[in-house]
């Protein structure tokens, strides 16, 4: 299955990287799409991607969800990220073969229930991503891990009123004890949100991850 998406880039050129948003519950693709503005400048050969998660919300008319809230017992939870893996790593495979580019070069962010699919299915894929960036999210394990994982960036406002930023803390914990490399930037009195420095900090951290290999060709 794979997803419907919202698409934006490259502004330069042909694609050499492919930039995979995943956004929050009850929102849709068009939600994220608007973080490649400001990381298209450090990335002009970046496409970005905003796929539409698989479910309507469930506690509204209107949006989608990667997988329900409404029971957020871990066994659930995990259940539910499991499920939603298989269609945005069909999706992912799928646009990088339309983009010709290898499996490789891509990276996942993800913002709230997003950021928790970011680092659910970022971490599990193999070939491992370039990059994983979560933004207000939490770990949900995956149901194996990639011996060799790739780098992950945490943002979270530590006045997060949905999401408590304690979340993201154990998130990186939990992934440094995995083995994975972690970096946390913690934004004081910011709420359920990504702020500029937010951005900043994101945008460089791709750039990092996508300079340190050559881009490969499907």
């Amino acid at each position: 299955m794979v997803l419907d998406a919202v698409r934006q880039g490259p502004a330069t050129g042909n694609a050499e990287q492919l930039i995979v948003l995943l956004h929050g519950v009850g929102a849709d693709g068009y939600d994220l799409i608007d973080m490649a503005v400001p990381w298209t400048r450090g990335l002009p050969q970046a496409a970005f991607l905003a796929p539409h998660a698989p479910e309507p919300y469930d506690g509204a008319p209107f949006g989608r969800q990667w997988f329900s809230v409404l029971d957020r017992t871990p066994a659930v939870m995990i259940a539910g990220a499991r499920r939603a893996t298989i269609p945005l790593l069909e999706t992912v495979n799928a646009e990088l073969a339309r983009l010709g580019l290898g499996p490789e070069n891509v990276a996942l962010v993800g913002f709230s229930q997003g950021a928790m699919m970011a680092l659910h299915a970022g971490l599990q894929r193999s070939p491992a991503p370039r990059a994983v960036l979560a933004y207000s999210g939490a770990f949900i394990p995956p149901e194996r891990l990639n011996p060799a994982p790739p780098p992950v960036l945490l943002v979270h406002g530590e006045a997060d009123e949905v999401v408590p930023w304690q979340r993201s803390l154990q998130a990186e914990q939990a992934l440094r004890g995995l083995g994975v490399p972690v970096e946390a930037l913690w934004r004081p009195r910011l709420g359920h949100g990504v702020d500029d420095a937010g951005l900043a900090a994101g945008g460089l951290f791709l750039q990092r991850a996508f300079s340190e290999v050559s881009v490969t060709r499907a």
